[in-house]
């Protein structure tokens, strides 16, 4: 069938006499270099003798998140006057963004053992359910645990939690003052478990274990319930002069427990603390930033028990990504997907994204004390980055040219008018 109507020829045989097309491709190179000056920095990590991410707390003076409250204390942990309206250095590391793109952890409840988690958290606002004596937090540990795995973002504040849209369930692992003990932890553990949680994350890092700590890490795991605990506690030892030689600590120590051990923006782990004795996974822990108690502010922690509710919030969204794999196949992944060192550094979207090998891991070789990647060598990262930058100049480049070749049509047009 022949078309109704044909379009009229086209008569001019010249560019048209405008600038508009030079004003585009000009704007056009624009926009494209500075998209370039935008992304490069943010996507890039810095590498040897540049500067490297700051620790949240340097620039603010954020107020300390307490690990437990001192015996003399007569009033619990109060809110924080200050907003982190900057992106955590935790955050950038791990690439949270990027991960937010696949999943932000919906369909999944992760079990908080700690210190309680308040109602009054606005980044948790309506995500939050308790067992009896959970539902509030006076020290305000088990709070800021729960935000960075599942604070929701809000306008004009830079924190948000690894996966924004899990819901907290809140157990006791700790007296009302913070303090721990085996039994108050394996309780919190089989309430979790008998709430539907799928992952579970344990604050304390025990010295030693019990019966009923042990029952619960076998509760948890007969019903698929991914456990994450800290391979070592909070701080330094307490006796002066000890030398921090790997201790096994409890939970983590427990088979089918992810034992997680924390670093900073630098890649290392504070002077002084715990040296950990079988660590499956780094991840940050030192100088983090999260929510209080109350309030809209945010406070700086540093310990193991953090680097382990960054673990638990990446299980979360692989958990609700890949909703076919185990417990024990979720940790798998975490572990093997992780930046290759003595102990590997968690790889938030290699875990949710990478492809893995058939068959068993191998087992990796022995390695003599404890080491992570430091934040500033991530070379895929640059590698990445280069390659975009690249892309960047050479569109801008052409559209230059594309630019240039344009105006001189045009001028030569004038002078034959």
């Amino acid at each position: 069938m022949t078309p109704r109507f044909l379009p009229r020829p086209r008569t001019r045989t010249h560019p048209p006499r405008t600038c508009g097309g030079i004003r585009t491709g000009a704007a056009a190179s624009a926009a494209v270099l500075l998209l370039c000056t935008a992304v490069g920095p943010a996507t890039a990590a810095p590498t040897s003798g540049t500067s490297t991410p700051s620790p949240s707390a340097s620039a603010l003076r954020l107020p300390s998140v307490p690990a437990r409250l001192d015996a003399t204390a007569t009033t619990c942990t109060k809110g924080s006057a200050t907003v982190m309206p900057q992106v955590p250095w935790a955050q950038r590391v791990l690439g949270l963004a990027e991960a937010g793109l696949l999943t932000e952890g919906a369909g999944v409840t992760v079990g908080v053992v700690d210190t309680g988690v308040s109602p009054k958290a606005a980044a948790l606002s309506g995500r939050v359910t308790a067992e009896p004596g959970a539902g509030s937090d006076c020290v305000g540990h088990g709070t800021f645990v729960a935000g960075l795995i599942a604070a929701a973002p809000r306008p004009g504040v830079g924190f948000a939690g690894v996966a924004p849209a899990a819901r907290i369930f809140a157990a006791r692992g700790t007296d009302v003052t913070g303090n721990a003990d085996a039994r108050t932890v394996a309780r919190g553990i089989r309430a979790a478990v008998d709430a539907g949680c799928r992952v579970v994350t344990v604050s304390a890092a025990l010295a030693r274990s019990d019966s009923s700590l042990a029952s619960a890490v076998r509760y948890a795991t007969a019903h698929d319930v991914l456990l994450v605990a800290p391979a070592v506690p909070d701080g330094t030892p307490s006796t002066p002069g000890a030398t921090p030689s790997p201790t096994p600590f409890w939970p983590a120590a427990a088979p089918d427990v992810l034992s997680v051990v924390d670093f900073g923006a630098d890649g290392k782990r504070p002077d002084g603390a715990f040296e950990p004795a079988a660590p499956d996974l780094a991840a940050p822990g030192d100088l983090v930033s999260g929510i209080g108690p109350s309030g809209d502010g945010h406070f700086v922690g540093s310990g193991a028990s953090f680097a382990a509710a960054y673990a638990a919030g990446a299980a979360t969204l692989v958990r609700a990504y890949h909703p076919d794999l185990t417990a024990a196949q979720t940790a798998d992944r975490l572990k093997r997907t992780g930046y290759p060192a003595d102990v590997p550094r968690l790889d938030v979207n290699g875990a949710l994204t990478g492809v893995l090998p058939s068959g068993p891991a191998a087992e990796p070789p022995a390695a003599a004390g404890f080491h992570v990647l430091a934040v500033v060598g991530d070379g895929g990262t640059v590698r990445r980055a280069a390659a975009l930058t690249a892309a960047c100049a050479a569109l801008a480049l052409a559209l230059a040219v594309t630019a240039a070749l344009r105006r001189r049509a045009h001028r030569r047009t004038g002078e034959h008018t």
